[in-house]
């Protein structure tokens, strides 16, 4: 099982942890790949092209509210 995971800068921390702690699954990280300010659409963009393109089975997506990201 192949996963993408993307994040804005507010959730790469946690986003860091998720792939840490489960790296038992095969992770395709999208970034971000810092704290730095960045555009989370960029990110949830990458994380459903890699979803319907087949790529990955499944897809992770974080933000600091969660609230723009489900949009």
């Amino acid at each position: 099982m192949k996963i993408s995971i993307g994040s804005d800068h507010a959730g790469f921390e946690l986003k860091e942890k998720i792939i840490n702690k489960y790296s038992f699954f095969k992770f395709n990280d999208c970034g971000t790949f810092s704290d730095n300010s960045v555009d989370y659409p960029d990110f949830g963009h990458k994380v459903g092209n890699a979803v319907s393109n087949g790529e990955a089975n499944y897809g992770i997506l974080i933000c600091g509210s969660g609230i723009g990201i489900s949009i």
